[in-house]
């Protein structure tokens, strides 16, 4: 085993650490069943100063409570009521950063993962994009606040590393809501990749 450890979740700059995890492995293991993707694309969230950000403005709910731990939990929300949403809770405890996990390229569990996403045959949309990663990792509310150095959902490194200009710096998805935030390059991810969400922009 190779998991991320403790240390390296207390990264202070989120941005930094959302390229960091690019080309590490997300698992789960969920009755049994082992799931596994290399992370091909990340969102940074930066916390009370970012208007993106659950917790912008210091907003403390029990929804974001968590996102004010120590990093290394897991964040999962609903989004739309329909799609679960898979966060790393990043920072020290009392700064809510956190990094939205997009897409993965899936390397372990595949026929687990068809099953869940009921698709017949492996395509790149079976893990791109958030809500569509989390339901084929079976990642949902149960798996809220969990232990990133646990036996139920963790990241491990085995050592793939990209260089900055194999990397894009895009805007965010989905947060027109941030006004000027929305614009912040800090959506990373994979150039190439076929399991990006949105490769364009």
């Amino acid at each position: 085993m190779a998991k991320l450890p403790f240390s390296f979740y207390q990264n202070e700059d989120v941005n930094a650490l959302a390229v960091q995890l690019l080309g590490k492995q997300l698992f789960t293991l969920i009755d049994g069943q082992l799931t596994a993707g290399t992370i091909v694309e990340t969102e940074a969230y930066k916390g009370v100063i970012d208007k993106a950000s659950h917790a912008y403005g210091g907003r403390f709910t029990p929804r974001t409570r968590v996102m004010y731990s120590p990093g290394g939990l897991s964040y999962v929300y609903l989004c739309y009521g329909i799609h679960h949403l898979f966060n790393v809770v990043t920072a020290p405890k009392g700064t809510p950063h956190a990094v939205l996990i997009r897409g993965i390229e899936p390397i372990t569990g595949i026929e687990i993962m068809l099953q869940r996403r009921n698709m017949p045959v492996l395509k790149p949309n079976l893990t791109a994009g958030p809500g569509a990663l989390a339901k084929a990792m079976g990642i949902d509310k149960l798996l809220n606040e969990k232990d990133l150095l646990g036996d139920e959902i963790w990241i491990e490194d085995h050592g793939l590393r990209f260089n900055n200009e194999a990397i894009a710096a895009v805007p965010r998805v989905g947060v027109d809501y941030a006004a000027d935030h929305a614009l912040l390059p800090w959506r990373y991810y994979i150039k190439g990749n076929r399991y990006v969400s949105k490769p364009n922009g």
